[in-house]
């Protein structure tokens, strides 16, 4: 009778969440195209969300995540235009799958869901959720966290489809965007990320909240060793998948490393302040005799206009007035910051910044950018591992410890790059060796795996590839031991009578004595 009631349920949940969705697509101006694709991108996250959420653990109710994704339609998409392949108006995309207008609210896109669902997330989102008083990573970090963020958002419809969990490597728009924010999201919770995510206001400063969490949770030693390399990661990342701006950041580099050097010698310094206050008060001035003269203004209207694209042209002399107002404003923040500088503690500080500043700088000169990426992803895979064995040892129940073994389950199968998952990835197999022994000894302790022999790493040769199998439910998981012709077989079943074998050639002169099961006996690996 229950299970009755909690299906009718399930399908009056099901109707109103596609009557609200249609009822907004009725005042869009979308074409039936578009509005047929979100209607089967909605029916498909209700089909494979329970499997997503299982697998994963510790992520949004299906409800909150189907709730978000109608309201990032509501408030955020005024167009969507879906174009087919050599189309005239897919010109515009050029070597592109989409196209995102975050000022107009108009996404171009090719009739792919995933990409789709990607545009929207992303159109959603904020440019930057840091405080631009950390230097450069304001940006980067921004960037970073967003486009994890997004990744993970489109991850329900991507690899699961009601009745299996598949990641293709390739449709992952950047493997070590979303591994970052998977480790983060594992260490601290997709409460806390989406809170960050989408708060509008700088009044909390999130990153100083992050920097807490992470220090609270895991230690002073292990939080400033993972600021210090998801810093360096935003950087690199930045400059591989934004090359443009590397020549900015080289620019910036001299310029600071010019400053930096001017800073040693005081007089130097106060001379170049001195210049640079002299050069902002000639252009306030400038600023306000052309705002209070009809005749410049009128000209600045025309010269500014005819040195800008269509869609940022000004299109009233009364904008420019605005505009000028702003630029003013800057430029007498600029001058009182120039006048503290002159105080020898505010000089102390700023030259701690410029210094701050050119380390991040000093990236650009990184000659091999892809090594020094990997290697510095490997270094904060180490150290979330280490992060990772803390909340291990503070297991004290069964759900804990099963909601455990899924999330190292699932975060084993991240890619590391475009051809490794995290477990093959040779210069952290030690690491991971020691995670999953202490996971299987706390689990056996606990009663929630079966015991394979006395030795725990017999046991973890024998079991690590529960942790490598894309089996849904891991509670239907049995295995069989098996030998043949001298050699040790593991064998793996799910409920669906999917078989995977395995030699276990670390341990083909295993003794049956050393087994606490029997052979060829198909057993149930969770109890």
């Amino acid at each position: 009778m229950q299970k009755k009631k909690e299906k009718f349920l399930n399908k009056i949940v099901k109707k109103n969440y596609n009557n609200e969705l249609e009822m907004i697509l009725e005042k869009k101006s979308f074409d039936e195209t578009a509005k047929n694709l979100l209607l089967n991108m909605l029916y498909k996250m209700e089909a494979s969300y329970k499997d997503y959420e299982k697998v994963k653990r510790h992520v949004e109710t299906k409800e909150e995540y189907i709730k978000q994704f109608i309201n990032m339609i509501q408030e955020n998409c005024d167009h969507i235009n879906i174009c087919k392949m050599n189309s005239k108006e897919s010109e515009v995309l050029g070597d592109k799958t989409f196209l995102v207008d975050k000022e107009n609210k108009r996404i171009i896109c090719y009739p792919i869901e995933r990409k789709l669902l990607y545009c929207i997330a992303q159109i959603s989102k904020q440019e930057e959720i840091i405080k631009k008083e950390y230097p450069i990573i304001h940006k980067t970090m921004s960037n970073m966290i967003n486009i994890g963020n997004t990744i993970n958002t489109i991850e329900p419809l991507r690899d699961f489809n009601g009745y299996s969990w598949t990641t293709i490597f390739g449709e992952i728009e950047s493997i070590p965007y979303n591994l970052i924010y998977q480790n983060l999201r594992i260490l601290l919770g997709y409460d806390f990320l989406n809170r960050w995510i989408q708060n509008k206001e700088f009044i909390i400063d999130y990153f100083e909240l992050f920097k807490n969490k992470l220090e609270e949770t895991y230690g002073s030693k292990n939080q400033k060793e993972m600021i210090k390399t998801i810093e360096k990661l935003s950087v690199l990342l930045q400059i591989k998948y934004h090359p443009k701006e590397k020549e900015a950041y080289e620019k910036e580099k001299k310029e600071v490393e010019n400053t930096i050097n001017k800073m040693e010698n005081r007089e130097t310094f106060i001379e170049m302040i001195t210049n640079q206050k002299r050069d902002l008060a000639e252009n306030i001035k400038l600023i306000d005799e052309t705002i209070n003269h009809k005749e410049r203004l009128q000209m600045e209207y025309v010269r500014r206009n005819e040195n800008l694209p269509l869609k940022k042209k000004i299109f009233s002399v009364r904008i420019l007035s605005k505009l000028m107002l702003q630029e003013r404003e800057e430029k007498l923040q600029e001058l009182e910051t120039l006048n503290g500088l002159l105080n020898p503690k505010k000089f102390i500080a700023y030259k701690r910044e410029m210094e701050e500043r050119y380390t991040y700088l000093k990236l650009v000169d990184v000659q091999d950018l892809e090594k020094e990426i990997e290697e510095t992803m490997i270094t904060f895979q180490k150290i979330f591992l280490r992060c990772y064995k803390i909340i291990v040892n503070q297991i004290e129940n069964k759900t804990e410890m099963m909601n455990s073994i899924y999330e190292f389950r699932y975060n084993s199968l991240l890619p590391f790059n475009e051809q490794t998952h995290i477990y093959e990835v040779e210069s952290i197999k030690k690491e991971m060796k020691e995670i999953r022994k202490l996971i299987l000894e706390k689990a056996q302790t606990l009663k929630v795996m079966l015991t394979v022999s006395k030795n725990i790493d017999i046991d973890e040769e024998i079991l690590r590839n529960i942790f490598h199998i894309r089996a849904i439910s891991l509670e239907e998981i049995y295995i069989k031991l098996t030998k043949e012709k001298e050699k040790l077989y593991i064998h793996l079943f799910d409920e669906d009578a999917f078989e995977e074998k395995i030699e276990m050639t670390d341990l083909k002169n295993l003794n049956k004595k050393d087994l606490e099961i029997k052979l060829n006996k198909k057993i149930k690996v969770f109890n």
